[in-house]
């Protein structure tokens, strides 16, 4: 997948990283884009210009990618749409996306959204909505549940999104993380230079990047 025409990610759609922030589940989706510059692969590095962010943290995600065109698809038709699944992790300068009142910004760095290593056909996977999720840094795990803690099912979000923009062939979703993310940690954690990232869902493989 390596020129999307859209990212786009869905905020706050895990019951269990709404629980560790004390706050109510969404009543609606809440959609937010990467830019597609932020894209990387397994093995690739993360790295930000020194000065731009003191907090990057990791987002352990199941992503989709769009096999057909998709536009005002109902729910009940969503998976017809879905060429297959991978693991995301979504790269955030928390202090940027804080300070900005917004997330794109801080979402979007050059890295941030490394992707792979495989594309999982969807008929391969079948229900995506009961698969373990985990993150590690440096070994240690960080975030670990299961995709049956999302708030809005995969059909919900792709039927959602294709009501006001067309999805194209390619494009990337990313479905939202669990609880674990380092800005809600006592004490905070965030990535460091040397740090070695590594993603974790079922039967679609582990996702691994150094921070540079």
């Amino acid at each position: 997948v390596p020129d999307p025409s859209k990212i786009v990610c869905c905020g706050l759609n895990y019951a269990d990283h709404c629980r560790e922030q004390n706050i109510e589940l969404p009543k609606n989706l809440v959609l937010f884009s990467k830019f597609p510059s932020a894209l990387i692969g397994h093995g690739d590095d993360i790295t930000w210009a020194a000065g731009t962010t003191e907090q990057p943290d990791y987002e352990a995600e199941l992503a989709f990618v769009v096999g057909r065109t998709a536009r005002n698809v109902a729910a009940e038709d969503a998976y017809d749409y879905i060429a297959g699944y991978t693991i995301a992790n979504d790269v955030s300068a928390r202090d940027v996306q804080f300070g900005d009142g917004q997330w794109i910004r801080g979402k979007s760095f050059d890295t941030f959204c490394p992707l792979g290593p495989y594309l999982v056909t969807a008929d391969e996977i079948g229900d995506p909505h009961g698969l373990g999720i985990r993150c590690r840094v440096n070994g240690q795990t960080m975030q670990d549940s299961s995709t049956a803690e999302l708030v809005f099912t995969v059909p919900q979000i792709l039927s959602f999104i294709s009501r006001t923009a067309t999805l194209l062939p390619g494009d990337v979703v990313l479905t939202g993380t669990p609880a674990g993310v380092g800005v809600f940690r006592q004490p905070q954690i965030f990535l460091q230079p040397g740090d070695v990232v590594e993603v974790e869902i079922d039967r679609l493989g582990t996702l691994r990047n150094v921070v540079r």
